[in-house]
């Protein structure tokens, strides 16, 4: 019968040496799967943030593909106290003299003043129009001015009509406002009783309160009428919003090229572009002083965005008024492989060469913007360079994480193999010492072989 319990026989601590031997063994394989792995998920966590850094220099470039951005316009009143104004890229330069004669209003329309606002009405039917379209409210029994005002302003169908209550000396009447301004947009009330009384018609017998009024206002001396305080393209590409009238007072606007916006988008570009350059220098640089190494030191891809990047920044771009570069507007590189503005020809380029500025960048497919997008495009897109970065260093995860089972498994059969040949041992010491006890007490029990006690 074999031993049950290890060492007996030799006294010998066979689980501690099993145990020091399996852990010999491994311990080397299982450092390196660890420093490997290590090493992989730094990279992985590398890509996230270069693929993060990258994005956010695409974002910056937004702006500058899109040619409405170096045609912006912006408005200044010389009195704002009665107008407001907005341009848009379509604003011609210039100044406009503008009065405000007339501010549009809606119509208002009130019922009959009725004893009590929540006293039933009786029954029938009340129709409204507005411009051509109408909706109808039914007025049922028990209905009162209250619940006839909720009902027309829960109307899914409301062609643009308010109703209030408007408890006046009278007694409280139900006024009617029409949702827009303007003298197309007044309000026509039908009421039709059907229980046989007058209650309905009686009541609602309308009458104006407020009537309807268009816009007057005056541009550079032509009169202009809109149904609307918002006043759209009476100047090409020109918003206006009426805010007072008053014919005594006039106000200047005055339309011209927004250049600050432009000027915002390239520093934006610069920053994110700066920005980038130094998180790919900390990922594949050096560092002196702390003595350790950019997980991506030495990597390819970073080589490869940093040369093609550089290199259409540095390349010469066709326009309508000759060919250019950054270099030209006040945007270089310095020996750090960063971009610095020079402001003083920044400011000279966007007040006199807004054309050439635009077909730098935003020529479709060839401009500088365009083709830096296109270049980052191929690294953060799905399914892109990096990408597919990601996917090789998932793969080689993937098999360190098979090495480590394969490994487990060979040493639990390591293991039990030790614990086998260290068991059938001490199972031999076990029988020799056996053995010698034996042999020791026969040869005792010979006369003459041990001396025998007086």
């Amino acid at each position: 019968m074999g031993l049950t319990s290890v060492g007996i026989g030799s006294g010998i601590d066979i689980n501690g040496i099993v145990s020091a031997l399996v852990k010999a063994e491994s311990a080397p394989k299982v450092a390196k799967f660890d420093a490997d792995e290590g090493k992989l998920n730094a990279e992985i966590s590398a890509m996230g943030a270069l693929k993060s850094a990258l994005t956010e220099f695409q974002d910056s470039l937004e702006k500058l593909t899109d040619p409405e951005t170096f045609i912006a316009r912006k408005t200044k009143l010389s009195d704002g106290n009665y107008i407001g104004a907005s341009a848009d890229e379509n604003a011609v330069a210039g100044s406009y003299k503008i009065e405000v004669e007339q501010l549009a209003e809606s119509q208002k329309l009130g019922s009959v003043a009725v004893t009590d606002a929540t006293a039933a009405l009786g029954e029938g039917s009340l129709t409204f129009a507005v411009d051509g379209e109408e909706f109808s409210v039914a007025v049922e029994a028990g209905d009162s001015l209250e619940s006839v005002m909720q009902k027309i302003n829960d109307a899914e169908d409301n062609v643009g009509v308010t109703a209030t209550i408007i408890n006046g000396d009278n007694g409280p009447q139900l006024v009617m406002t029409s949702d827009k301004t303007g003298t197309d947009k007044q309000i026509t009330v039908t009421a039709t009783d059907t229980d046989g009384g007058t209650g309905i018609t009686d009541t609602f017998t309308m009458t104006e309160l407020s009537a309807a009024k268009d816009a007057v206002l005056y541009v550079d001396g032509l009169k202009v009428t809109s149904n609307s305080n918002s006043v759209e393209n009476v100047i090409t590409g020109v918003s206006l919003t009426l805010t007072d009238a008053d014919m005594s007072k006039s106000t200047t606007l005055t339309v011209s090229s927004d250049s600050s916006k432009v000027k915002s988008s390239v520093e934006g570009f610069v920053e994110s572009y700066n920005a980038l350059m130094s998180t790919m220098s900390e990922m594949s640089g050096y560092d002196a002083d702390t003595k350790k190494a950019g997980i991506l030191q030495g990597d390819s891809m970073i080589r490869s965005i940093q040369s093609q990047l550089r290199g259409v920044l540095s390349s010469r771009y066709d326009t309508e008024d000759g060919n250019t570069m950054l270099a030209n507007i006040g945007v270089k590189t310095t020996q750090q492989g960063t971009l610095e503005i020079d402001g003083k020809i920044l400011n000279n380029a966007l007040e006199n060469d807004m054309t050439q500025i635009k077909d730098m960048f935003s020529t479709e497919d060839t401009g500088l913007a365009a083709r830096l997008d296109g270049l980052v495009g191929t690294y953060v897109q799905t399914g892109g360079t990096i990408d597919s970065r990601d996917e090789t260093l998932d793969n080689q995860i993937t098999r360190i994480t098979d090495s480590r089972t394969s490994l487990t498994q060979k040493m639990a059969s390591f293991e039990a193999r030790l614990l086998k040949q260290f068991n059938a041992m001490d199972l031999v010491v076990a029988k020799m010492n056996a053995q010698a006890t034996d042999l020791t007490k026969r040869l005792a029990s010979l006369p003459g072989v041990v001396p025998q006690k007086k």
